[in-house]
């Protein structure tokens, strides 16, 4: 079995769509299981946030999922990572998940695991590139192996009419407002990136 975990964290529920879509993804790999974890939220974000009734409702959706542990981490072959932007760069709450995973860094238990991102922006120019690359930084000292979406079996990246996606991660455009839901074509390239991560996390297990 090729295990593939999909840690993410989402305020108002778009990671978490995509999140499915990469799940479903995984499961279309023979062999491979999918496994999908909320990264915890800050009390304080809670309280700050606890008027905004599209993000209370998305935190409603999602409060049955279980919450990531440094266990899941090492339990994976695969990590698929739903990581919005915050000014072009990961959340505190993933930045503090990550930070407080130093043993694991320490012993290299994360070391040629196949490794991916998924992201949300609420503009074209929000970040849909830099939090990937940035990401990928914290990745690879962790000794990951970064998979992403080519072009060539990805032609929807090729879109001049707004959409997510890029070589980098797949990903949604939210809007300012957060009104956008993902495009299906945004969905579709989320998917493939599971697959894709989980088909070379089989071939590094075999």
């Amino acid at each position: 079995m090729t295990k593939i975990l999909i840690p993410f964290y989402s305020s108002y529920g778009h990671v978490h769509e995509l999140a499915k879509a990469v799940a479903a993804g995984v499961s279309m790999v023979e062999g491979a299981e999918a496994r999908t974890v909320k990264i915890e939220e800050f009390d304080v974000t809670k309280q700050a946030m606890s008027g905004q009734e599209a993000y209370v409702k998305a935190q409603e959706e999602m409060a049955n999922l279980p919450t990531a542990t440094h266990d899941d981490l090492r339990w994976a072959d695969g990590i698929i990572w739903g990581i919005p932007t915050r000014y072009g760069t990961m959340p505190a709450q993933i930045k503090q998940f990550l930070d407080s995973a130093g043993s694991l860094w320490m012993n290299g238990e994360l070391e040629g695991k196949a490794t991916g991102i998924f992201t949300s922006t609420g503009s074209i120019h929000g970040g849909q590139e830099t939090t990937a690359i940035t990401s990928l930084v914290t990745m690879l000292h962790f000794g990951m192996i970064y998979v992403g979406l080519p072009y060539g079996s990805n032609p929807e990246q090729l879109t001049t009419d707004g959409i997510g996606g890029s070589p980098y991660a797949a990903s949604t455009v939210a809007a300012p407002d957060g009104s956008n839901q993902p495009d299906e074509r945004e969905l579709t390239m989320a998917k493939r990136l599971g697959t894709r991560v989980a088909e070379v996390a089989k071939k590094l297990n075999q």
